[in-house]
């Protein structure tokens, strides 16, 4: 689901130039309900073959080798150092032809991959995801409370999600009604712990399901997560964001160990105070530097460039008999 917001400024900018978008989706049956009218979508590899795309843009970490076009990665987050290596968001999973990074956090590292592997090109372009977020003008934004606004996130992975064990400080806070919740979890959050919170909804506290964040971001004036890559979308905003137990705090967060802190915290990163807001700066001009809305056009820009000078700069592939095979077996496409 989260594909969509990632993708759609991208479309967008596409198709204000004349060109042609069409989507395909691994799992039309989950997700394909999110598609939107006007969206055309491509439902058999027989059909993205004859479509013969110029470019395949991925928000995820495969793409099937027997598409027809250049391979773009896009990334599905930022890096959130859920592991303590910090290798899950640079692992080469050799489908690619180009990467386009958000920041230095993730070009400085992928160009040292690019030099090592030379199979793939690197281009910082930050992250298209993020583009409407300095759209002000044109988003239908959420209508202000008259109370502070707290956005609540968390990732689903159980041993770093912060959603159960902050579920009663939640809901003590809730009935204080000092301030007004927006809870958004990711699609995979275990539905016991989305129950729960659904449970406790009221006048200050809204369980919200949706593919498009944005206007959630601009809503809250603070957000409360733990350690996942959506903690960084928001901080963009240069607005302060509690954590419970992240697992790289930095002076950018205010990170807590116990579910007793939360309150103080809260009240503690509404007052915006000056040397948390000059550390937050220095965090999101080296993870995504871009104000300007444009990132899906230095994305298109990069494309092009590559497909104009086709790929025989480029070493070969490996083979990755493996992963191919898989991504053969899930489409159920056996050709060669």
């Amino acid at each position: 689901m989260y594909a969509f917001s990632i993708l759609r400024p991208l479309q967008s900018a596409i198709t204000e130039r004349g060109d042609k978008v069409a989507w395909f989706l691994e799992d039309p049956k989950r997700v394909g309900r999110y598609l939107r009218p006007h969206e055309r979508q491509l439902k058999s590899v027989t059909e993205v073959k004859s479509w013969n795309p110029d470019a395949v843009f991925v928000p995820g970490n495969l793409v099937p080798d027997f598409f027809p076009g250049i391979k773009v990665e896009l990334f599905h987050g930022f890096n959130a150092r859920k592991r303590p290596d910090n290798q899950g968001h640079f692992r080469i999973r050799n489908f690619f032809d180009l990467y386009c990074t958000q920041g230095p956090d993730t070009t400085i590292p992928f160009q040292k991959l690019e030099t090592k592997y030379g199979f793939f090109e690197v281009i910082e372009t930050g992250w298209p995801k993020m583009d409407p977020l300095f759209w002000n003008s044109t988003l239908p934004l959420r209508t202000r409370a008259q109370k502070p606004v707290i956005l609540l996130t968390s990732t689903f992975t159980p041993q770093l999600s912060a959603a159960p064990t902050l579920f009663d400080s939640v809901r003590r806070l809730t009935q204080k009604g000092t301030w007004k919740w927006l809870v958004h979890f990711h699609p995979k959050m275990d539905p016991k712990i989305v129950s729960a919170f659904k449970s406790i909804q009221g006048q200050d506290l809204e369980f919200v399901e949706t593919d498009d964040l944005i206007p959630l971001l601009l809503a809250a004036d603070i957000m409360v997560s733990d350690t996942s890559s959506i903690v960084s979308e928001f901080l963009l905003q240069i607005k302060p964001v509690v954590t419970y137990r992240n697992r790289m705090p930095g002076p950018h967060l205010i990170d807590i160990q116990h579910p007793g802190e939360l309150e103080q915290a809260i009240q503690y990163g509404l007052t915006k105070p000056l040397h948390l807001i000059s550390e937050i700066v220095k965090y999101v001009n080296h993870i995504h530097p871009y104000r300007d809305g444009c990132s899906s056009l230095r994305v298109l820009s990069a494309a092009d460039s590559l497909i104009a000078r086709g790929r025989k700069h480029l070493r070969p592939k490996p083979l990755n008999l493996w992963r191919r095979a898989r991504m053969r077996k899930r489409l159920g496409y056996y050709r060669l």
